[in-house]
């Protein structure tokens, strides 16, 4: 875990009131405890909003309160999202000086029930763009809609944070906020003292190999991510079957609504004995660190975390060129190949199994690159100074009003 911080370590002010929302529970609990636990450390208020967060006994010990919003994942749920401003207004009355949003149904929502509120009373705002939904893959007549929403919605937000390279083009490109208010950030951080194969039982990682992927000699392949179809995990059932060593699994890690047809696929393929859905775990740590690689097919992605998590506990990744992938990979921490190609991933796979060496080379040099560009430290760092200067210009705005 990462050190405690005291106040005195930092030139923030205490007694700052924050609230952090997302769409579903799901990544205010999977990325962004952290940060709760952070900046309540430091003497702040620090509450949540999203869909599916009651009962959640991790989200009710790190944040203050934990406010449920009728939120779904889908665009096309008008009523959810009107529900879901009402509520939100509901919440905002109790006063914050930031917000601080995640996910895009999330930030329109969270953008527009600031706008109503006096300018005296609103917080500054920052949103996290976790991959625009528009990009150079998408249709024109999609990504110019989705363009028009972001450069609307912009007018309302303080920051703006992109996590790879090509969203901080296109914002810039189309002038989604102005300069000053653009926030280039590696993603939202790994803990790569929790993602370390040195604090990991090898008897762990031994048994994930056993049990999951055919025993200990038998080439194995992992990929975390839900199942569907922005993913493309068919592309990687493909690629085991056109692989050249027919000993070798896959394991998938996550559940969605692509299962049946993945499972149907792998029977067709005739890989079904080697083609393991696994479901949700709980810690995906010993099953990554026994795998030879970690594969990630997406059309689509921000910045991936499975991909952070493989390459911080040494494992070589196999992805696509969705956004974001190149940059976590860089030249040495694995292969990427285009997407949408499974004779590709397939041609990856068999270097990853013909040259041990080389692949152990790259999961090295990729988890030094997460350790010295992506460490959770210091992103939360980088925040700090991205709340103060936030913090700093309602100051000057409230005074000058």
């Amino acid at each position: 875990m990462i050190d405690p911080v005291t106040p005195e370590a930092t030139a923030l002010p205490r007694g700052v009131s924050l609230l952090i929302v997302a769409t579903v529970g799901s990544t205010l609990r999977s990325f962004l405890l952290p940060y709760a636990t952070h900046f309540r450390g430091l003497g702040w208020r620090v509450d949540g909003a999203a869909s599916a967060v009651a009962g959640d006994p991790a989200l009710a010990g790190a944040f203050d309160r934990v406010h449920e919003l009728p939120l779904s994942r889908s665009i096309r749920d008008i009523g959810g999202m009107v529900r879901a401003e009402r509520a939100l207004e509901d919440v905002l009355e109790s006063g914050y000086d930031l917000v601080h949003v995640h996910t895009p149904i999330a930030s329109l929502v969270t953008r527009v029930a600031m706008r109503r509120m006096p300018a005296a009373r609103r917080p500054a705002l920052a949103y996290t763009a976790h991959g625009f939904h528009f990009h150079k893959d998408g249709s024109p007549l999609t990504n110019a809609l989705f363009v028009t929403a972001e450069r609307t919605a912009g007018r309302w937000t303080d920051r703006l944070v992109v996590i790879n390279d090509e969203d901080f083009e296109a914002a810039r490109r189309h002038r989604i906020v102005p300069g000053s208010h653009l926030v280039h950030m590696p993603g939202i951080g790994i803990d790569t003292g929790v993602y370390a194969r040195s604090v990991l039982d090898p008897e762990a990682i031994r048994r994930a190999r056993d049990v999951l992927g055919g025993g200990p000699d038998a080439p194995l392949f992992v990929v975390v991510a839900e199942l569907n179809a922005n993913k493309r995990n068919a592309d990687v059932i493909e690629a085991l079957a056109l692989a050249a060593d027919r000993r070798a699994h896959l394991v998938m890690l996550g559940d969605g609504p692509e299962r049946a047809n993945l499972e149907a696929l792998a029977a067709r393929l005739g890989v079904g004995d080697r083609v393991h859905l696994a479901g949700f775990v709980g810690d995906v740590r010993p099953v990554i660190a026994s795998a030879d690689a970690l594969v990630l097919a997406s059309h689509r992605e921000g910045l991936a975390r499975s991909i952070m998590e493989a390459l911080a506990l040494e494992v070589p990744v196999i992805a696509s060129t969705a956004r974001g992938n190149r940059e976590l990979v860089g030249s040495d921490g694995g292969i990427v190949v285009p997407v949408g190609d499974p004779r590709a991933l397939a041609g990856a796979m068999d270097r990853i199994v013909a040259e041990p060496e080389t692949a152990r080379r790259m999961g090295a040099r990729g988890r030094a690159r997460m350790v010295e560009r992506f460490d959770l430290r210091a992103v939360i760092t980088e925040h700090e100074a991205m709340y103060g200067s936030m913090l700093a210009e309602r100051a000057g705005s409230h005074r000058a009003g």
